[in-house]
């Protein structure tokens, strides 16, 4: 919660024009008196120095400071006040507020389930009324805007991302054994057969994560069903007008289930899998001979490698293959979306400024963050690990976000975790129709 300051003293009352507001240990500053805050892309010739932009969100610490610095470049052109709110609790705490009649400028959702929420209740702006389709256009891909349409509004901007459709493996013996990456999912599975032949483990999976266990089983089969159905089955899928228990996500729980129970690929075999840690399991890949020499996992994954492994040298990623061709190359992923909830000139500007890719470059430069815009340079990525996970992004025919955190919680954070880690205990005395089937019934309203 913001604190309003309120200062008395015996010679008078001082009014300050820019009060001393922190956000990530910084202080606002004042408008310069020599500075034309006109002459700037994003107040459309309007001087609205000293107005305050208020954002709540949930990255908070390092992330909330790399924030701040991208909004520098707009504060000193505009002398707009942008000040930003994170916190641990921002998904209850942001119903609080929008409910209670108070909500921030705009709220950074790292669901856009949450945002949904707010767009059915009429809560949200619709962008479409600030920005023509054109300039969406020119800003990002046509997938992110389609992922910002909700019930017919575009209910917020996108302003960062992070990709899932990746595989892991150990660079330094990986090219020493002459293995080559995979372009295609039958290559990926003959890669596979050729590391058994050799004697090794193709792949290390684990999906134990406390009360969270069997989420890195949903990012699998949210990759494979991008891969081998349209994206409205995907879509349909997400938004529970598409069953679990169809041809389609049937076969991607199959597909998956080539590689997970086949003794000979995966390290620990079936049971590894449910007991292995999800932070642990690329572990298996920096042994001295690896053992395991794959690990499918997002582009957050090297927080949990050990200590002095670096990406690039020890440890390298390729795109996961497609499956059918028709569909292309596909990616998944995250971010974090925009929503926007009051209007006024001054917000209005600092929405424009942050569906520019020139709002997300100090974050850029800083690491370990994706620009989803179209006018992003690779240029300002500081690794070419980082810019490989722009150009896969870049280069994606479509680009979706992570399918159960879209879904409601009894089943994205409920019923598909659990069915999917009784699926892997179970196995081979398992029902996949039944397993498909609970997760159906599980649907709020069915």
């Amino acid at each position: 919660m913001f604190r309003k300051i309120a200062v008395s003293l015996l010679a008078g009352v001082f009014l300050f024009s820019a009060v001393a507001l922190f956000a990530g240990g910084q202080a606002e500053k004042a408008p310069a008196a020599d500075v034309d805050y006109t002459d700037n892309p994003w107040t459309e010739g309007q001087d609205l120095s000293g107005k305050t932009v208020r954002i709540f969100g949930a990255f908070v610490d390092e992330d909330a400071r790399r924030f701040n610095r991208s909004m520098e470049i707009f504060k000193e052109a505009t002398g707009i006040n942008v000040v930003y709110e994170g916190s641990g609790d921002f998904e209850s705490l942001i119903t609080v507020r929008v409910e209670g009649g108070s909500p921030p400028d705009m709220a950074a959702f790292p669901q856009p389930g949450l945002l949904s929420d707010f767009v059915q209740g009429g809560q949200v702006i619709d962008l479409n009324q600030w920005f023509s389709q054109d300039y969406l256009e020119q800003q990002y891909d046509q997938s992110w805007l389609d992922m910002a349409t909700m019930d017919g509004i575009m209910s917020g901007f996108w302003h960062r991302a992070n990709v899932k459709s990746l595989v892991w493996y150990p660079k330094k013996a990986w090219d020493a054994a002459g293995y080559q990456i995979p372009e295609t999912w039958d290559e990926l599975i003959a890669l596979s057969d050729q590391i058994v032949a050799d004697g090794g483990v193709p792949w290390s999976i684990g999906i134990e994560s406390a009360g969270a266990t069997g989420w890195p089983g949903t990012d699998w089969i949210e990759d494979i069903l991008l891969r081998i159905a349209p994206v409205e089955v995907y879509d349909n899928w997400v938004e529970g007008k598409h069953p679990f228990n169809s041809p389609e996500v049937k076969r991607a729980f199959e597909i998956m289930s080539e590689i997970w129970f086949n003794e000979d690929y995966v390290l620990g075999g079936t049971d590894g899998i449910v007991l292995t840690p999800f932070g642990d399991a690329p572990n298996a890949l920096f042994t001295d001979p690896p053992s395991a020499w794959m690990h499918r996992q997002a582009s957050f994954i090297p927080a949990f490698f050990p200590r002095g492994v670096q990406v690039g040298v020890d440890a390298d990623f390729f795109y996961l293959p497609p499956i059918d061709e028709e569909f292309g190359r596909p990616v998944l992923g995250a971010g974090d979306i925009y929503g926007v909830f009051n209007d006024r000139p001054e917000v209005r500007a600092l929405a424009r400024y942050m569906t520019q890719g020139i709002s997300t470059k100090a974050w850029v430069q800083a690491g370990g963050f994706v620009s989803p815009h179209a006018d992003a340079d690779l240029s300002w990525y500081p690794t070419e690990a980082d810019r490989r996970y722009a150009e896969i992004i870049a280069n994606a025919d479509t680009f979706r976000f992570d399918g159960s955190d879209l879904m409601p919680g009894p089943v994205g954070a409920g019923s598909f975790w659990t069915e999917i880690t009784d699926y892997v205990n179970n196995y081979p005395n398992v029902n996949l129709e039944r397993t498909l089937q609970n997760i159906d019934n599980s649907w709020p309203g069915r």
